[in-house]
């Protein structure tokens, strides 16, 4: 990993996963539930990255559960968690369950029985050894994000987006621990993308969210125009949408420099070839490491949010976007934009020739700029 500020949040730094899901049964559902259980298991040992899975019962209340997963690393887990086989396993599950809540882990630190029998005798180098493969840990600022990205129908663009845009804020404060930081919505043709800052529990807030009357009535009236049909009144049809509409943030970096005043916010839309979504977001990712390195560079913040193949970058720079259309852009150098034009659906983008030229540079810029529907931020955050 480079030095280049403080990355807060990373699916790309090489370390092992662990996977917590937390959860509350019905009454009489446990059976059912482990039916459930052993199928999902299955489906899930055949997954490339996945090493285990542990299913644990409370000693003390026999209605809640645990799941352990390990992974390889990050990036298998969220390419399964995210496709739609996965939505499709995990089916028989929601009529079992009243309550889940999930949290992932890097492991940084592993400490093995013959290896603490071992520790005594080893020497200064095999320290040395272990210390270089430990994954150095992150630097945040005690805040989460995540995206939602969802289709409606071609036409209906500028009817959701007046939408999207005159909806009341809903209450920023969730309770003592959790507040919602800031709401950003963006739109590219007919895709919609809302990402969201929280401060402390993020799922706390969705759901602080998902209840705020102002929240329920917008996404009522947008229900008409959206491309998946949903029932939010249904609890199993709303959790399929929002599991489909998750686009995980993958990698956050800002600069380590006091933030410069006059910063201002984009989304960059980056389509890329089928498969090639994830490696285009670790492109992206390390090289907005070095721009925020960069004391004198424009870009200031950025986090790349990945799903299967739809890759959208938020950035906050100073100035312009195309003031420094290279480091706004993502790509650093001939062989980097090279590298993004191999990733990239061409046919989507409409650039034609060669990124190496300002030129191509400035049209793919402007193809992937996402325009701009709301951007809220809360009081003193």
């Amino acid at each position: 990993m480079t030095s280049s500020g403080r990355i807060s949040q990373s699916a790309f730094d090489g370390s092992k996963l662990r996977v917590i899901l937390l959860l509350d049964l019905y009454d009489g559902a446990q059976q059912k539930f482990l039916d459930a259980y052993e199928l999902m298991c299955n489906q899930v040992a055949s997954v490339p990255g996945h090493i285990s899975d542990q299913l644990c019962q409370s000693i003390e209340n026999p209605s809640q559960w645990l799941i352990t997963s390990e992974w390889e690393s990050a990036p298998p887990f969220l390419a399964w968690v995210n496709s739609e086989e996965h939505v499709e396993t995990v089916k028989p599950m929601h009529s079992c369950v009243k309550d889940t809540r999930s949290m992932r882990y890097s492991i940084l630190r592993e400490t093995h029985r013959n290896q603490q029998q071992a520790a005594p005798q080893a020497g200064k180098n095999d320290r040395a050894d272990k210390a270089a493969r430990q994954v150095r840990a992150r630097v945040g600022d005690g805040v989460a994000r995540h995206a939602l990205t969802f289709t409606v129908k071609p036409g209906s663009e500028s009817k959701v987006a007046e939408i999207l845009a005159g909806y009341q804020a809903p209450q920023a404060q969730v309770d003592d621990t959790t507040r919602l930081r800031r709401t950003s919505l963006f739109m590219h043709g007919n895709r919609v993308v809302r990402a969201v800052e929280v401060e402390g529990d993020l799922l706390v807030a969705l759901r602080h969210v998902a209840r705020q009357p102002e929240v329920r009535a917008v996404e009522e009236a947008i229900n008409p125009y959206l491309e998946q049909d949903r029932d939010l009144g249904d609890e199993g049809s709303a959790r399929i949408f929002f599991t489909r509409a998750a686009l995980p943030a993958v990698h956050h970096v800002v600069a380590d420099r006091p933030e410069p005043t006059g910063l201002r916010r984009h989304a960059l839309y980056y389509p890329a070839k089928r498969g090639q979504g994830l490696e285009l977001a670790r492109l992206l990712a390390h090289q907005d490491e070095t721009a925020a390195a960069d004391p004198k560079g424009s870009v200031y913040g950025s986090t790349v949010f990945q799903r299967d193949d739809i890759v959208v970058r938020l950035v906050d720079i100073t100035g312009e976007l195309d003031a420094d259309p290279v480091a706004s852009l993502g790509v650093q150098g001939a062989g980097k934009a090279a590298e993004l034009e191999r990733l990239l659906d061409g046919p989507a983008i409409g650039v034609e020739g060669s990124l190496e030229t300002e030129r191509n540079v400035n049209r793919l810029l402007s193809h992937a700029d996402m325009m701009p529907v709301t951007d809220r931020t809360a009081a003193h955050a």
